[in-house]
C-alpha cells in the first residue's frame, strides 16, 4: 500500500539479502540530503480515473499521533443505559464538562475515562502507545503489534460501557467492518476482549487497520504554513473534487451493501500517501431501519424535523458528502470561472431541503463532480479531457452558423444602395436554436425508447395516435419524443400538451421536464421562460454542457435584444459559452456565439481568436475559417471596418481555405473586395496594405474597383436567371469610377431627350 505495508499481512518489505557495498567515506558537510518524495504532483497531472493526483502528506511518527494523556469528550451525551434519554457530562458554571458521574434521569453511574493506558497489553499482544481521538461512542487508541515489528493497529472501545446503545452501535460496526472489503474504507483484523482492573465484565475492543496520515479536518483548520509544508501548496479546488470521487465511491459501496454511512464528515477521512480513506463506521445502519438510535454529528446530515419525519436515507448521506465538500472547498482555492458556479450549484443539489430534488444515488453525485472538474480544468487552461455525455446525445447540428456561410447571389441582387451591409451579428432565431440543441439520452429501462428509436418524427400524429391505444408506448420516453417531434413540425402546443403528460408521470425534479419545457418556450419565441426552465436543468445537471449552451444562447438573444434590464447579459452569455467551448473546442456552437458576443462588443480581434480555435477535427472547422476572413473585413455593429492587418489577415486565410467549387469561392472573393473598397480611408491603407492576387498590386480606390467590378460579372455567369443576372452586371457596371466628362455627357443626353 502507499503507506509502505502490505494490505494483506500489514508488514513491511523484506530487507534485501545483500546489502548494497557502502559509498566511500565523505566529511559530514558533504553528506548528500536524503532523497524525499515530492508532495506536489506535476500540475494537472491525473490519475488513471481521470481525477488530479493528491500531493504526498507523510504519516506522522506513531509517538507523535499518539496523545499520552487522554483528552475526555465535551459537550453532553444521551445516557443510553435501559434507552435513557437523558443528558450526562454536562459542565456548569463555566467548569470542565465531568469524565464521570451520574445521569441525572435515571441516576446510573457513567464514566468516560478511558480503559487503557499507554502500556497495557490488548489481546496478548497489542500494545497500547496512547490516544487517538474520542468517537462518538467509544476511545481510539494507538497500539502496535509485539508480535509483528512496527505494525501499528487502531483500537476502538467504548466510552462509557453502560450505555446500551453505544454497545448495540459497537456490534452492529463489528459486524459491517468484517464484511466490507473495500480499498478506501477502513479494514478490521479482529475483535478482542480485554478486562481492565476492577471491572465486572471484560470490554471488546475492535482491532483495525492503523491509517497513518492526517483527517481532513486537519487540513481543513491547519495554519497555512503548516499546509504548505506538507502538502508541497495550497489545497487545490482539483483535490477537494477527489476527495468527493473518493468518499462517493465509497459511500456508494456501502449503499449496494445495504447500508448506510450516516457520519460523514472531515474529520472522518483521513489523507494518507496520495490517498484517502474513510474511517469509523460506529454511525452505520441498514438502509430502511426507523427503530435503532441514529448518530450523526449536527451540521451535516439534514435537520432534525426531516429526520424524524422519514428517517435516514441514501440521498441523506449525500446529503452530509455536500456539506463535507463545502467545508473544504472553502479552504481551497476558488475554482475557475463558471466552474465556481458549477460547484456551488452541485452542492445546493446535494443539500437541497426537499429530498426529491438531491441526487438519487452516488454515482449520479460523482459522475456531476467530475464533469464540474473537467470545466475547471478546461477553464484553467490544462489540456481538455474529451468525454461523452452520459446525459445527452451527440449532435452535429449547430445554431448561429450564418458568419460561417459564404453569401449567397442575393446577398448583392436584393438589397438596396451600393454600400455593403454590416457583418450579422445578431442572435440567431430561438426556434432554429431549439432544434439544433442536444437532445436527452433515452432511458434505457423505459421499453419504449427501443420501439421509438428507429422511427422518423415526420408523422408525430400516427404516433401519437398509437401512443393512446399502446400501453407499451404510454411511457415518459414516448412522451418526450412526441414532444420533439411535433416542435420539428412547427406544432408547439401539441409539443407542450405532451411534455405536460410526460410531467405528470414522472414527477416535478426530472430534468428531461425542465429541458424539453424549455425547447416549447424557444420554438414558441419565449425566451424568458426557457431561460428559466434551462436553469433548472443546469442546476439538476450543474457538470453538463448541454444547459449551459442553451442558457448561453438565451442571454444573448436577450442582451442583443438590447433590453434595458438585460445589461449584465452579455458578460453572461460570454461565460456559459466559454465554459462549454473550452470543455470541447470542436462544438461549433458555442464558438460561434462567444464569437458574435465579442464582435457585438467591438472586439473583432477576440472574436476571430475564437474561430481560429475551432480544431481541425471539428465537422464545423471550414465554417470557422469562412468567417474568420468574412469577420476580418466585415463592417462591425456601428460601422467600424478593418485595417490594413486584418485585410492582410483575410487575404492569408482566404488563401488555405479549400472550399468545394467556385461558386463559394467567387462570392466570398467578392464581399472582400467589396468591403476592402467601402471602407478604404481615403487617405489610402499606408504601407501595411496586403498588395497581390486577392486586393491588386496597388492601393487606389479605381484598383479595387476594376477587382470588384470583374467579381461582380463573375457572379453575374453564375446567376440562375435573367433578372439575377442583369441586376449583377449593373452593380459590376456601377461600381466603377466615373470616367472625365461623364456627367457633363450625361447632362447632354438629358437636354436632348
Amino acid at each position: 500500500m502507499v503507506t509502505g505495508f502490505c494490505d494483506t499481512c500489514f508488514r513491511r518489505p523484506a530487507a534485501p539479502k545483500a546489502p548494497p557495498a557502502p559509498a566511500p567515506e565523505q566529511p559530514e558537510a558533504e553528506q548528500p540530503d536524503p532523497p524525499r518524495r515530492s508532495s506536489s504532483p506535476a500540475a494537472g497531472e491525473l490519475d488513471r480515473d481521470g481525477l488530479p493526483v493528491l500531493p504526498y502528506l507523510p504519516s506522522p511518527d506513531p509517538s507523535e499521533a499518539a496523545d499520552t494523556t487522554a483528552q475526555p469528550p465535551t459537550g453532553g451525551r444521551r445516557c443510553g443505559v435501559d434507552n435513557c434519554v437523558g443528558t450526562i457530562g454536562v459542565s456548569y458554571g463555566g467548569d470542565p464538562p465531568p469524565d464521570h458521574g451520574f445521569c441525572p434521569e435515571c441516576g446510573t453511574e457513567y464514566s468516560f475515562r478511558p480503559k487503557l493506558r499507554p502500556g497495557d497489553v490488548v489481546g496478548g499482544h497489542y500494545k497500547v502507545l496512547g490516544y487517538l481521538a474520542a468517537g462518538g461512542h467509544g476511545w481510539i487508541y494507538l497500539a502496535e503489534d509485539t508480535r509483528v515489528p512496527d505494525l501499528h493497529v487502531v483500537l476502538k472501545g467504548l466510552i462509557n460501557t453502560g450505555d446500551a446503545m453505544a454497545r448495540r452501535a459497537a456490534v452492529e460496526e463489528r459486524r459491517s467492518l468484517t464484511t466490507l472489503r473495500h480499498p478506501d474504507i477502513v479494514r478490521i483484523i479482529t475483535h478482542v476482549q480485554h478486562r481492565a482492573t476492577g471491572d465486572p465484565e471484560p470490554t471488546g475492543y475492535i482491532v483495525m487497520e492503523y491509517v497513518g496520515g492526517r483527517s481532513l479536518a486537519w487540513i481543513r483548520f491547519a495554519p497555512d504554513e503548516e499546509l504548505t509544508r506538507l502538502l508541497g501548496g495550497p489545497l487545490e479546488f482539483g483535490h477537494v473534487i477527489t476527495y468527493g470521487c473518493v468518499i462517493l465511491g465509497a459511500v456508494e459501496y456501502l449503499h449496494d451493501q445495504g447500508l448506510l454511512y450516516c457520519d460523514m464528515k472531515p474529520e472522518n477521512v483521513i489523507h494518507y500517501g496520495r490517498r484517502i480513506k474513510v474511517i469509523d463506521l460506529g454511525a452505520i445502519r441498514t438502509i430502511g431501519d426507523r427503530t435503532s438510535v441514529l448518530t450523526y454529528t449536527h451540521g451535516f446530515p439534514p435537520g432534525r424535523p426531516e429526520l424524524d419525519k422519514r428517517g435516514f436515507h441514501i440521498d441523506s448521506d449525500l446529503f452530509t458528502v455536500g456539506r463535507t465538500l463545502k467545508s473544504l472547498a472553502a479552504r481551497a482555492a476558488e475554482p475557475v470561472g463558471l466552474a465556481a458556479r458549477s460547484f456551488d450549484v452541485l452542492i445546493r443539489r446535494a443539500t437541497h431541503p426537499d429530498p426529491a430534488a438531491r441526487f438519487g444515488s452516488a454515482a449520479e453525485m460523482s459522475r456531476q463532480l467530475w464533469e464540474v472538474l473537467r470545466e475547471h480544468q478546461a477553464l484553467a487552461g490544462h489540456e481538455p479531457y474529451p468525454e461523452r455525455s452520459t446525459r445527452f446525445e451527440p449532435t452535429a447540428a449547430v445554431f448561429g452558423a450564418d458568419l460561417g456561410t459564404v453569401p449567397e447571389l442575393k446577398h448583392w441582387t436584393r438589397r438596396s444602395g451600393a454600400e455593403a451591409p454590416e457583418l450579422p451579428v445578431g442572435a440567431p432565431e430561438p426556434r432554429e436554436t431549439a432544434l439544433a440543441l442536444p437532445v436527452p439520452i433515452p432511458d434505457a429501462e423505459d421499453g419504449a425508447a427501443v420501439l421509438l428509436g428507429g422511427l422518423a418524427a415526420d408523422s408525430p400524429n400516427r404516433i401519437a395516435e398509437q401512443a393512446c391505444q399502446d400501453p407499451k408506448l404510454r411511457t415518459v420516453e414516448a412522451a418526450l419524443w412526441l414532444c420533439r417531434a411535433y416542435l420539428e413540425a412547427d406544432e408547439a402546443d401539441q409539443a407542450h400538451a405532451w411534455v405536460r403528460t410526460a410531467k405528470g408521470w414522472t414527477g416535478d425534479y426530472d430534468w428531461r421536464i425542465f429541458w424539453h419545457q424549455g425547447l416549447v418556450h424557444l420554438v414558441r419565441g419565449e425566451v424568458h421562460e426557457a431561460e428559466a426552465e434551462f436553469t433548472a436543468a443546469y442546476h439538476a445537471l450543474p457538470g453538463e454542457s448541454a444547459p449551459k449552451l442553451a442558457l448561453g444562447y438565451c442571454a444573448e438573444y436577450r442582451e442583443s435584444a438590447q433590453l434595458a434590464e438585460e445589461q449584465d447579459r452579455g458578460r453572461r452569455a460570454t461565460e456559459y459559452y466559454e465554459a462549454v467551448r473550452r470543455r470541447d473546442p470542436a462544438q461549433g456552437s458555442a464558438a460561434f456565439g462567444l464569437a458574435r458576443v465579442h464582435l457585438r462588443q467591438g472586439e473583432r480581434d477576440r472574436a476571430v481568436a475564437v474561430l481560429d480555435e475551432v480544431p481541425t477535427t471539428s465537422r464545423h472547422y471550414d465554417a470557422a475559417r469562412v468567417a474568420a476572413v468574412r469577420l476580418l473585413v466585415g463592417r462591425l455593429p456601428g460601422g467600424a471596418g478593418p485595417g490594413p492587418a486584418e485585410l492582410g489577415g483575410a487575404a492569408e486565410r482566404l488563401a488555405g481555405l479549400h472550399l468545394d467549387d467556385s461558386g463559394p469561392w467567387d462570392r466570398l472573393v467578392t464581399e472582400v473586395r467589396e468591403h476592402a473598397l467601402a471602407c478604404r480611408p481615403r487617405a489610402g491603407w499606408g504601407t501595411g496594405f496586403p498588395a497581390g492576387d486577392l486586393l491588386g498590386p496597388e492601393d487606389t480606390p479605381e484598383a479595387l474597383a476594376a477587382l470588384l467590378s470583374r467579381s461582380l460579372k463573375r457572379l453575374a455567369d453564375q446567376a440562375g436567371s435573367v433578372g439575377e443576372r442583369g441586376d449583377l452586371l449593373d452593380r459590376a457596371y456601377a461600381v466603377l469610377p466615373e470616367p472625365p466628362g461623364f456627367r457633363d455627357l450625361l447632362r447632354g443626353w438629358r437636354r436632348t431627350a
